[in-house]
């Protein structure tokens, strides 16, 4: 679910919710974190083939760094370059966990009736696409900050750096189906739920 403000500037996507939309090859995407430390789940395909998906594991690999930022390219399964991050205000973003989801909230948090979280946003916001909730991959967990101890290996989910009307900007590479949310976890955005913008550019 989406709403557009008034000035049709920027789609709000409100809280615990998400949207799925096209981004043609040289757009660009600027999510904003609209009122301060609050996380953006971001997922893309292939347009003309959704067999082909954002890859963490092939990113990572080629990038060689966890803190991926402006100038880094995003590649997908079958390592060909989806976007590239063009601005980034916060520098700071996960690509190593999954997006929350209600065993998330079963099995962390123990919740009896746990929220669909942000899986269960991109199964809707992707379904018109034709996308299964088993080919519903790791996010780019934007805005997300997490630390990894260079001793245990243990991850640990802080709260995040970006304040309000902070933004990353990506470069499509290639025609895209994008499935974006409003993170739904409470630890990954410090305790509350808060919204998240988007504007699409040429």
């Amino acid at each position: 679910m989406s709403l557009q403000t008034p000035d049709a500037s920027l789609t709000i996507i409100p809280p615990r919710s998400g949207a799925g939309f096209i981004l043609k090859k040289g757009q660009l995407l600027t999510i904003t974190d609209i009122q301060g430390e609050q996380v953006s789940d971001l997922l893309c395909y292939n347009q003309h083939d959704t067999k082909e998906y954002l890859s963490s594991g092939r990113t990572l690999d080629y990038a060689e760094t966890l803190f991926l930022t402006t100038g880094h390219p995003f590649y997908s399964n079958r390592s060909n370059i989806m976007f590239t991050i063009t601005r980034d205000d916060v520098g700071r973003h996960d690509f190593l966990l999954t997006p929350c989801s209600k065993d998330t909230f079963r099995i962390i948090y123990g919740h009896e009736h746990p929220h669909h979280g942000c899986f269960g946003n991109l199964c809707n916001a992707l379904e018109p696409y034709g996308i299964t909730p088993d080919e519903i991959p790791i996010t780019f967990n934007v805005f997300m900050h997490t630390d990894v101890n260079g001793q245990t290996g243990k991850i640990k989910v802080l709260p995040p750096k970006s304040k309000a009307g902070d933004c990353i900007t990506i470069k499509a590479e290639m025609d895209l189906i994008v499935g974006l949310t409003a993170c739904s976890a409470e630890q990954s955005n410090n305790g509350s739920f808060k919204p998240i913008g988007y504007a699409v550019a040429n």
